[in-house]
């Protein structure tokens, strides 16, 4: 019943073309360098996602590349639902995942991915007791990746349901 549940926040992206929407922004040259140490990262500690929920925004679709070739290539899913999204709806996506499905990866944004990540470590007040929850608190940088190990249904995720395992910020893989 374990499953694994990886978050990461697209790498830095630009704005040097102020004419671009939001959307439509993509990774500048320090997002690229970042996203190529996380993928080292994900090879190195054999992370193996068999679902990928992707924000359409250009800088997580280029992130999301950034991290290929996979070694099992995982279902990707690109949804607009996930641009900007709030971690409810984060939340509400991931309970809809089946159930046989045990490891996956949200590439989004901030606030959501760390309101998420700070509501499955059981909210502020679990926070304080620990280093790692603490600082994933502090700050969930672009680029930045947590895992989460839960011992529940992606049907009954919810607030305290997740052990932090892992958090990364591409600074500290230079």
């Amino acid at each position: 019943m374990k499953k694994q549940l990886f978050l990461l926040r697209h790498a830095k992206s630009s704005w040097k073309d102020l004419s671009l929407a939001d959307h439509d922004r993509p990774l500048n040259k320090r997002g690229r360098k970042a996203a190529a140490a996380i993928r080292r990262l994900i090879r190195s500690e054999r992370i193996s996602p068999e679902l990928i929920c992707v924000s359409s925004a250009l800088r997580t679709l280029q992130t999301l590349e950034a991290l290929q070739p996979w070694d099992e290539q995982p279902e990707v899913e690109v949804t607009d639902a996930l641009y900007l999204a709030p971690a409810p709806q984060i939340l509400e996506r991931l309970r809809k995942i089946p159930e046989s499905t045990r490891a996956v990866l949200v590439i989004g944004h901030n606030p959501g991915l760390q309101e998420l990540a700070v509501l499955l470590v059981g909210g502020d007040d679990h926070v304080a007791e620990d280093a790692l929850p603490r600082r994933l608190a502090d700050s969930f940088p672009t680029g930045a990746l947590a895992e989460f190990a839960l011992d529940c249904s992606w049907s009954r995720i919810s607030r305290g349901s997740g052990r932090l395992t892992l958090f990364v910020t591409p600074r500290e893989l230079e």
